[in-house]
């Protein structure tokens, strides 16, 4: 058998890099199928898109309207070339969507991930707040049809309906629009036309940033009135490349020089941006690597922008998210994405808080080593002026943002949720709470005075107290007791026997700490200091913020600089305030000694004098609660007062203002009644409400 010499067969290996390695980091080897998805990525095309490799789209995305419109517009091109060769880009936009869950299915059980009435009627609020116009002047809503729309209205069409949209349409030159109305309307038209329905929608503009904005608000149904399902892809996609035409149209198209003065000012920007983008999906192509050589064949997009790109990798080395391997080549960190919109948040969040500072004008008293964001959760207790709220994050959501001039001389920044500060407002005197994490020390003294089987006594407490001889008022402190037992017993935790007689089990203190926990809810809790400022609480006739503070003797709290120093200056008008109408005894050198009751004293007065006034709108006859007098009738809301938030009950003759309890919240409306206790307090009773009924 002859052998031909020149028969051959081959039997290709791997393919095997041998380029120079840094050793932090080891750069793999390429097969043959990523070279084959570089060259489709090269042409403009996706990888993703061959067969077997398309990704299946949601049930939501699959059932919802737009869904063949979007398939058409996502991945289009932006770049076009003119007549004359020119490149030019289509208008960038920028689209925030999020979808509220107003109400759930039937069967379904409410859950967190559905928005309360109060939170939705919230949003809206603060979209029409002042300051967010061109004049600084508060937003107006808008439709289709009318300049000036009721905001009101539509919420109230709305209310049954399962779930709401919300768009924040950004423009990157809206500023060169003339007229950001139109464009949203002319942008909603084109939606109705995709969506083929009918929409109802409302709409504000916002000036107050540095890229104005329309916040427009879409309800949950078609024109039939069915469900409104908007495809995913569409929302995603579709509302961004429909806003963009509209844009280009009004203002042309961008040339290449005009894209690339944009993409410079990115160089050295803390923030996700456009060329932190393509260097990622320059890394993806690369198996790992960012290669931006000027050998390698790349998009005519990187060719433009390569020193653009390679002086933004370089300063994302300088932030340790970035690492050069070779000349050229650079490997992203994983956590550069999250770092850098993380990064982007705080800016975005310092910004506000120098705005806030600025509208109150004291942004020369306060620097940025005093501005203190709470991004992880309020951990101790923070008290001060209210500088700004306004919603928080990207503003689709329902949290709020509140800046707050603390006492302690510095400026915190807080987050939570609308309706848990659906009362606080710009000037007022706040205090911020974050949830319990220690058991209340009136648990470990009810459980030290309670005997071996469980038995507390409040007149042992008593004797117990005086003997020791550490409280000054047994008798006021155990009653104070006492209404704690009286919360805990609502809650199931002890029982009551009798006047004298409670059963307490002997983790007291743990099973508290967990229904303060629960009531707490998450986040920080608010409560108001005073609803008026330190000038007119200086001579002020009711009890104020300031004289709580005197009497607690808590100015060591203060700091000397900041609000701080203002609170302090304005207690120190305040003590010649009560000298001046004997409420109080001047001892000399700033000091003064006021009796045991000077709240209550304050207090009374404001109570009598707003009462009386209310009393008289109404027709009835004014009627003061004291201690041991009992009152009942109807809830019919609340009112603050500079003194504290005070119920106001309607017996269909006379008319009564008691101190505000938060178990009230879900009964205004109800009949209640309850009897005065000392040192100010109510002891509640709530019935049924009047009417015919089973």
């Amino acid at each position: 058998m002859t052998r031909n010499e020149s028969d051959f067969r081959i039997r290709p290996g791997k393919v095997r890099d041998r380029a120079q390695r840094a050793p932090q980091v080891r750069r793999p080897a390429r097969g043959f199928l990523a070279d084959v998805h570089r060259a489709i990525r090269r042409a403009g095309g996706d990888p993703n898109q061959l067969a077997g490799k398309r990704k299946a789209s949601g049930r939501f995305n699959a059932r919802g309207r737009g869904a063949k419109v979007a398939a058409a517009l996502k991945g289009r091109n932006p770049w076009s070339r003119g007549l004359d060769g020119t490149r030019t880009r289509a208008r960038r936009v920028t689209v925030k969507a999020r979808i509220v869950k107003l109400n759930p299915q039937r069967g379904a059980a409410r859950g967190r991930s559905f928005v309360s009435a109060k939170a939705v009627d919230a949003h809206l609020r603060y979209l029409e707040r002042d300051g967010v116009t061109r004049d600084g002047e508060k937003g107006q809503v808008y439709s289709a049809d009318a300049d000036i729309a009721d905001g009101r209205d539509f919420l109230d069409r709305g209310r049954d309906d399962r779930h709401q949209f919300r768009f924040i349409v950004s423009a990157e030159d809206a500023i060169d629009l003339s007229d950001l109305r139109q464009t949203t309307r002319d942008l909603m038209t084109q939606m109705e036309a995709d969506l083929q329905t009918r929409l109802d929608w409302v709409a504000v503009d916002h000036y107050n940033t540095g890229h104005p904005h329309s916040h427009i608000l879409v309800r949950g149904v078609t024109d039939d009135g069915k469900i409104l399902n908007i495809a995913g892809d569409y929302i995603a996609h579709g509302v961004r490349e429909r806003a963009s035409g509209i844009v280009t149209l009004e203002l042309g198209h961008q040339t290449d020089l005009e894209v690339t003065d944009q993409l410079r000012r990115e160089v050295n920007a803390e923030r996700f941006t456009r060329l932190d983008r393509m260097l990622m999906a320059e890394q993806r192509a690369n198996n790992e690597f960012a290669d931006l050589r000027p050998d390698k064949d790349m998009l005519e997009t990187m060719k433009r922008n390569r020193a653009l790109l390679i002086g933004r990798a370089q300063y994302l080395e300088k932030l340790g998210l970035a690492q050069q391997i070779d000349p050229g080549v650079w490997h992203l960190d994983d956590s550069a994405e999250p770092t850098l919109r993380e990064m982007g948040k705080r800016d975005d969040i310092t910004k506000s808080m120098y705005r806030a500072l600025e509208a109150n004008g004291i942004e020369a008293q306060r620097g940025a080593a005093q501005l203190t964001m709470h991004r992880d959760g309020l951990q101790q207790q923070i008290a001060g002026r209210v500088l700004a709220k306004e919603l928080a994050a990207d503003e689709t959501g329902d949290w709020m943002q509140l800046v707050i001039d603390g006492t302690d001389g510095r400026v915190h920044q807080i987050e939570l949720r609308a309706d848990r500060c659906d009362d606080i407002g710009r000037g007022m005197i706040v205090s911020a709470t974050p949830p319990p994490t220690e058991a209340r020390v009136a648990d470990s003294n009810i459980l030290a005075a309670t005997e071996n089987d469980g038995t507390y006594r409040p007149s042992r407490h008593i004797e117990i107290a005086k003997e020791q001889g550490i409280v000054p008022d047994p008798d006021r402190c155990v009653a104070a007791h006492v209404r704690r037992l009286e919360a805990l017993r609502r809650a199931g935790i002890v029982e009551r026997h009798g006047e004298d007689h409670w059963s307490v089990p002997q983790d007291l203190p743990k099973r508290g700490l967990a229904h303060d926990r629960k009531r707490h809810g998450p986040g920080p809790r608010m409560e108001v200091l005073s609803p008026i400022g330190l000038d007119q609480q200086v001579t002020h006739d009711g009890a104020t913020w300031l004289d709580r503070e005197l009497v607690a003797q808590r100015r060591d709290s203060v700091r000397e600089t900041g609000f701080g120093a203002e609170a302090g200056r304005a207690m120190d008008r305040r003590k010649r305030v009560l000298v001046a109408r004997r409420d109080a005894v001047d001892l000399g050198e700033g000091r003064i000694r006021a009796p045991k009751d000077l709240i209550q004293r304050l207090e009374g007065r404001e109570v009598d004098r707003v009462g009386r006034a209310m009393a008289a709108d109404k027709g009835r006859n004014w009627k003061p609660v004291t201690s041991g007098s009992q009152f009942a009738g109807q809830l019919t809301g609340s009112t603050q007062l500079a003194s504290g938030r005070f119920a106001m009950i309607d017996d269909g003759f006379g008319f009564s203002l008691v101190p505000w309890n938060k178990t009230l919240e879900r009964r205004i409306g109800l009949q209640v009644s309850g009897v005065g206790m000392p040192g100010g307090g109510i002891d509640w009773t709530f019935g049924r409400q009047r009417g015919l009924g089973l």
